[in-house]
């Protein structure tokens, strides 16, 4: 009936249900080789049509919606000899929007930039989905449940020890890393703080830096509701290794601890009142309006599992 969750964060508070909707799309190149210098003519370069079309891409950038995103990797660049016109090579785009009406339409003219850079250099162009997710979807009910028992609870019960720890990893973050950690949660900047000792309201901050995460592919199928778990030193950038560093210590446990405590209750009052669930399927289908569910993860993408070898 519902899907509650969470995620690691420098403070508590729910969730601000905004996330884009999102694909991982690998484009490989087919080309022919030919030597560099002595018969550059017969040669269709691969290489060239990944760049000619990450050019495009980023020429895109102006005439799509601003909250979209998209950004690449090259897995691919068809070997290390530069006298070689490279008859493959192989970049992958990560595509962002704001929904999943958005990201399909977006995807295409990716795609579309993708089969022009093929055109342009004699190429061929094959495309497949690697993941994706699709954007969060509020519900109100929930969130209002949820913040209840934060707000019941109170923020996480970091001692000193915890504090001081902290402190020693802001000293290697920027004063602008620790400006925009209190920036995206709607919160004024506070010197000396680090970590978290309040519980952020709902749907706090601008919800315009924001990344992807599959809840929100759950969302859209059952009402969801996630709160943010104070678990690192505010200001800590995401994927770095300070991050990683502080996964294991005593404050990370906390705050887990912390979520586990806020979910339990929410799903305990839940299992408890029907009108409760009632009321968060009846936003859920408010907010969808119709919108028909298109899993951004095509049914034919398999998990990209290691093969396992017979020998």
């Amino acid at each position: 009936d519902i899907a509650i969750s969470w995620h690691p964060a420098p403070f508590a508070g729910v969730n601000n249900p905004v996330s884009l909707a999102c694909n991982e799309i690998d484009f490989h190149f087919s080309g022919r080789a030919a030597h560099a210098s002595a018969t550059p003519h017969l040669g269709r370069s691969a290489l060239d049509a990944v760049e000619l079309m990450n050019v495009g891409v980023n020429y895109l950038r102006e005439h799509m919606p601003s909250s979209a995103r998209i950004h690449y990797a090259i897995t691919d660049a068809g070997g290390h000899a530069p006298n070689v016109v490279q008859a493959r090579a192989s970049v992958r785009h990560l595509v962002r929007a704001r929904s999943l009406p958005e990201l399909h339409a977006l995807s295409a003219r990716v795609r579309a930039v993708a089969e022009g850079a093929a055109m342009m250099t004699g190429t061929t162009v094959t495309s497949h989905i690697v993941s994706g997710d699709a954007n969060l979807v509020g519900n109100t009910p929930l969130e209002t449940l949820m913040h209840r028992h934060l707000e019941r609870l109170g923020p996480p019960a970091f001692d000193a020890a915890d504090r001081a720890t902290a402190e020693a990893f802001q000293k290697t973050f920027t004063a602008e890393d620790i400006a925009s950690a209190f920036e995206r949660f709607g919160l004024k900047l506070r010197r000396g703080v680090a970590l978290c000792d309040t519980i952020v309201p709902p749907e706090s901050g601008a919800g315009t830096l924001v990344g992807s995460t599959d809840v929100g592919t759950v969302s859209w199928v059952v009402p969801t509701v996630q709160m943010r778990g104070a678990t690192y030193a505010i200001g800590t950038p995401g994927h770095s290794w300070q991050l990683v560093a502080q996964g294991k210590l005593p404050a990370a446990h906390r705050g887990m601890e912390h979520a586990a405590k806020v979910m339990a209750a929410t799903a305990l009052d839940l299992i408890a009142d029907p009108v409760l669930i009632a009321a968060a399927k009846a936003d859920h289908a408010a907010r969808l309006d119709g919108t028909p569910f298109v899993n951004p993860i095509p049914d034919d993408v398999d998990p990209p599992l290691p093969v396992k070898s017979n020998a």
